[in-house]
């Protein structure tokens, strides 16, 4: 019940959260990476010692012919080298420039390249495909709900769950926005990849709530037993609570593990993980279903008036 009756706290926690992130959508924007503007991304690690410093590969780039460049070095003799789009021949040319005349030695680890028409028409299909989703999912729920029609009706649940999804996609954009401005992150397909995967954790942990608000609407009607539909909310936030919380900290311990111990290549996929699953936990418990309260609350007057027309 604590949940349910300060909703309101909760709410503004998260309203204040989503304008910090469209704040810094608006004033930094987004880095998108390579496979949404197009490009090149070559990371090498380098095995002879002393490893080149930044600056030194800074210039072999350059020594190379590769204008417009940007560098971020990857633990401890690596470096993430992104520059325009490079033909056959230049490609050939930056990893002879990287050798400095063979006094360097290095591992290529990995080169992605992208035109410029590929990447926009990937950075369309990647709204397209989260619009797509977040009204499927609506759709979805509406349908699975649809015999539930008191106090609530079962498109309000489908908007309910509409609304917690739209804020478990803001907040991680937003904090990418952030991290982007500060440290380089990139928003790529991996990111998109990571926030459809937070959006179906998010929604499944939202279902199971609404579904066990269903289920205590149902036995309070078998009993014929008047209970207010606040209560029956926060009872069924209670029933859950233990279950969301345990499914999210077993996810959140895998992805610290693979944070700390993984690859770099994969470090900003698994903090977009970190942040959406938190954010989708903390909107399944504290937005979504105190948010079918509210809708229930602000339908009341107008039933009263209904009432009182028809007498």
């Amino acid at each position: 019940m604590f949940i349910v009756k300060h909703r309101k706290l909760f709410y503004s926690f998260s309203v204040a959260i989503i304008v910090i992130s469209i704040a810094s959508m608006l004033f930094w924007g987004l880095k998108f990476g390579i496979d949404f503007n197009g490009g090149s991304l070559l990371e090498v690690s380098y095995t002879s010692i002393p490893a080149p410093s930044t600056d030194d590969i800074a210039q072999a780039v350059l020594d190379s012919g590769v204008v417009g460049s940007s560098i971020r070095p990857t633990g401890e003799t690596g470096y993430l080298i992104r520059t325009p789009f490079l033909t056959p021949a230049e490609y050939d040319s930056l990893k002879a420039g990287l050798t400095k005349g063979g006094a360097w030695q290095y591992d290529q680890k990995r080169f992605d390249s992208i035109g410029p028409t590929i990447g926009s028409e990937l950075k369309t299909k990647s709204i397209y495909a989260l619009a797509l989703v977040l009204l499927a999912i609506a759709l979805f729920i509406m349908f699975a709900f649809r015999k539930v029609s008191k106090p609530v009706s079962s498109w309000k649940y489908g908007l309910v769950a509409l609304v917690a999804l739209a804020h478990d996609v803001i907040i991680p954009i937003g904090a990418f926005s952030i991290l982007g401005h500060f440290f380089g992150a990139e928003v790529d397909t991996l990111f998109v990849t990571a926030v459809l995967v937070v959006l179906g954790f998010s929604v499944h942990d939202t279902i199971v709530v609404f579904d066990r608000v269903r289920e205590n609407l149902r036995k309070n009607q078998e009993k014929n037993a008047k209970e207010a539909f606040e209560d029956t909310v926060g009872k069924s936030i209670a029933e859950t609570l233990n279950r969301s919380l345990n499914t999210s900290l077993t996810v959140v311990l895998v992805l610290v593990a693979l944070l700390l111990l993984g690859p770099v290549s994969v470090h900003f996929f698994v903090i977009a993980l970190l942040i959406g699953v938190v954010t989708g936990t903390y909107s399944s418990v504290f937005i979504g279903s105190p948010l079918l309260v509210t809708l229930e609350k602000m339908q009341k007057p107008k039933e009263e008036g209904l009432k009182k027309g028809k007498k």
